[in-house]
């Protein structure tokens, strides 16, 4: 499968990873195609990787990771062009976090709306899946805790594609809790925000109990 990868920091490079060690190809892109940290990144992963800008790896991917910060969303999507997502799964993986006030951040959105929302809305014909916004990006690929592998939470409007979207999470070592639409993003987000009100040295995750 190919993947489209939009961002070139430690979340993007946590996930490319993953999707090169099972198997898919793999394009990252930023808003250079000569970006240093991308280009590094693709001598280190081999034959499956590749680099070029947002609109490259928009076009290339059959599902496209969103991987910017949250306040770059718009402005990497509108480079990527809105017209290369159509009838793709687009998995968010971003957080609007604001940290205009120092640490801890706020949401920048939050309320009646959320990050996951507005990506819908800027992408009506892709099938947007918020997915991995609550976990830090060294327990992204096969985490192992002593405690068993943790949960990922994941909302979107369209149910086959997050069946796409869990049968990559399967991939990638994560049992998946499917918590509706992507209104549900509103929640996800703030834990986030859970997630580092609970930090220390960042080797945490969430799970779901049940009796």
């Amino acid at each position: 499968m190919r993947i489209g990868i939009l961002g070139s920091g430690d979340v993007a490079k946590a996930l490319a990873n993953g999707f090169v060690t099972v198997g898919h190809d793999v394009k990252m892109g930023s808003r250079s195609a000569t970006n240093e940290k991308v280009l590094a990144w693709v001598k280190g992963a081999g034959p499956k990787a590749s680099a070029g800008t947002f609109e490259d790896a928009a076009r290339f991917g059959e599902i496209v990771l969103l991987c910017t910060l949250g306040s770059a969303n718009e402005s990497a999507i509108a480079m990527a062009k809105p017209e290369n997502f159509a009838g793709k799964v687009v998995i968010d993986t971003t957080n609007p976090l604001d940290f205009s006030g120092g640490m801890p951040p706020k949401l920048a959105v939050s309320g009646n709306d959320s990050g996951g929302e507005r990506v819908q809305r800027l992408l009506p014909g892709a099938h947007v899946v918020k997915a991995f916004n609550t976990v830090g990006n060294a327990f992204m690929f096969r985490p192992e805790f002593p405690g068993g592998p943790p949960d990922m939470f994941i909302c979107g409007n369209d149910d086959s594609a997050k069946k796409r979207v869990t049968e990559v999470l399967n991939d990638f070592g994560w049992p998946t809790i499917d918590i509706g639409g992507i209104e549900g993003s509103r929640y996800l987000e703030a834990m986030c925000i859970v997630w580092v009100l609970c930090g220390g040295n960042w080797n945490q995750a969430f799970k779901m109990l049940r009796k």
